[in-house]
């Protein structure tokens, strides 16, 4: 429940503070005193969008806080999946800076704004005027049927089963499109996969093919460099390598009378080594060198089909063209058994969908059966507010094909005259029988759901007298199992409260106060006779309170 509720520099408010009652706190207030403002303070910390206008004062920053008592709500786990630390006493913060910047925390940790507005929605309910609309919304009645029918699990269980059946049919949409188009360029991909596979492409070649062709193309240059150098390594008498074997020799002879000598020879012989290993290795790459023109053109030609592949298909070597080739292979692949992908995926998606039906068979059984109970509590209630007349009743009709909440449409028909045809809710019934259908429904939706703190904004508009009086009572047997607040302009539910604040707006700000209970019969009094209170309003104001 909403303990304690702070508003900082918000449209009128320059700073106010209300402790809140477990029970019925009502909230009363002339016209324009800022009631709604309160209203849109409290929808701001609770993730509602900022509207542009929150900084009162535009060189401060706009601050709403409001802490909770989240004793008894399960809701450890929010708090695990969002990597906060839970409390049981938890604050929520919003901040709107002067240049329209948001910025929300939860127990002083930084968080998202989805994941305030999470929070927020398991901990209050706000129903405003407008809000008599959402029996307009088929959403809303699926939704409270389903609450009172205990579809929850059913619910997730099928909503699963509806994701995957959509993204199955996503899938199959995909492939036929895919195997259509591919269909249609078959031909070009099959002539071009067949062009590249023929090319025998393997990578590195052309790099080779460039090497060996640098060779054939200078190969009577390279042949006569190596002749004159074998010539100059192992001419008979005139040969280097002669000339130093000779040398060797001399300088081995005198080793024994001179030291250096020996280590001369002994040097010059590595040296006589190395030279007769590039000579063999040049002879050797002389044998092996020859202008070969049938040779050089193969390869020339070879090197031209490589390029000119390459021009055609715009890559840049033939690891590319390899690529572009396994490419249109796994193209033509899924072609020639895309008829097999497809049939694979109408297998699983005729299972989805009969899994997803089934799922949804049950959702409609369970709405059949809650109908009638459903149709009936709301009767008793508004028999209680004054519409004994009432015919109301839940109207089960099939979809075309099953939506995101099952295979229903979902429609409540109302008449206020049980001798007039019922008609949709939203289409036939006034603004005061629309608050009164809305308050029958949320107090048969509180009884189902965990939900700790519900705000009603003027939800009795239309209604006055007795019946002002049994919706008071209505209000005020909720706040018995929860925590409620009413913003009304009815003495009749103002005096039902565990609690009053009045709002009132003094030098152009709006401010709040919490009344005392002599303040209350004051407050109540003005209610029931205007400006002036007179004697017999204080008098009826006691009545109301039970004094």
């Amino acid at each position: 429940m909403l303990r304690r509720l702070s508003v900082e520099n918000y449209a009128l408010i320059d700073r106010l503070c209300l402790e809140l009652d477990p029970h019925l706190n009502i909230i009363t207030g002339e016209t324009g005193a800022g009631k709604s403002i309160l209203l849109g303070a409290l929808s701001l910390l609770l993730g509602a969008k900022n509207d542009g206008a929150a900084t009162k004062d535009a060189a401060r920053n706009c601050r709403v806080e409001g802490t909770f008592d989240l004793t008894g709500l399960s809701l450890e786990p929010f708090f695990e999946e969002n990597d906060l630390d839970y409390a049981a006493e938890t604050t929520l913060t919003r901040i709107i800076t002067p240049a329209g910047k948001s910025r929300a925390f939860i127990n002083d940790l930084p968080v998202q704004l989805q994941q305030l507005r999470a929070l927020g929605e398991r901990l209050v309910d706000i129903h405003s005027q407008h809000q008599n609309l959402i029996l307009s919304s088929e959403d809303f009645r699926t939704s409270a049927l389903d609450t009172v029918a205990g579809n929850g699990p059913l619910l997730v269980r099928y909503a699963a089963r509806y994701a995957a059946m959509q993204e199955l049919r996503r899938r199959l949409a995909a492939l036929r499109e895919e195997a259509a188009a591919g269909r249609r360029d078959e031909e070009w991909l099959r002539y071009q996969s067949e062009e590249l596979t023929a090319a025998a492409l393997s990578e590195g070649e052309q790099a080779r093919i460039e090497e060996e062709l640098a060779v054939l193309e200078n190969a009577d240059r390279i042949g006569e460099a190596f002749i004159t150098l074998r010539n100059a390594l192992d001419a008979d008498e005139t040969g280097i390598l002669t000339l130093l074997r000779t040398s060797e020799n001399a300088l081995a002879h005198i080793g024994s009378r001179y030291p250096a000598a020996a280590e001369y020879a002994s040097r010059l012989h590595a040296v006589i080594e190395e030279l007769k290993d590039i000579d063999r290795s040049v002879t050797d790459d002389s044998r092996r060198i020859d202008a070969d023109p049938e040779r050089l053109a193969k390869l020339t030609a070879r090197l031209d089909t490589l390029l000119s592949l390459q021009q055609k298909h715009r890559v840049g070597d033939e690891a590319e063209l390899i690529a572009l080739r396994d490419r249109y292979a796994a193209q033509l692949a899924a072609i020639v058994h895309g008829d097999e992908r497809i049939a694979e995926a109408e297998a699983e998606l005729a299972a989805a969908e009969a899994a997803a039906n089934d799922l949804a068979a049950q959702l409609h059984a369970a709405r059949e059966k809650a109908a009638p109970a459903f149709a009936e509590r709301i009767l008793e209630t508004l028999v209680q507010l004054g519409m004994p007349d009432t015919v109301f009743r839940i109207e089960l009709t099939p979809l075309p094909t099953p939506g995101s909440t099952g295979s229903d449409s979902v429609e409540f028909l109302f008449s206020a005259n049980r001798n007039r045809t019922p008609q949709s809710v939203g289409r036939i019934a006034s603004g005061g029988e629309l608050s009164r259908v809305m308050l029958a429904i949320k107090a048969l939706l509180a009884e189902r759901t965990q939900l700790p703190t519900i705000l009603f904004d003027e939800i009795d508009t239309g209604v006055s007298g007795r019946i002002a009086d049994a919706m008071g009572a209505i209000i005020a047997r909720l706040s018995t199992t929860m925590q409620v607040v009413d913003i009304t302009h009815l003495p009749q539910v103002a005096s039902k409260g565990s609690a009053h604040f009045v709002v009132y707006k003094r030098d152009g700000r709006t401010d709040i106060t919490r009344l005392t209970e002599e303040e209350r019969t004051t407050e109540i009094a003005k209610m029931l006779s205007g400006s002036e209170i007179t004697d017999a309003a204080l008098a009826q104001a006691r009545i109301l309170l039970g004094k």
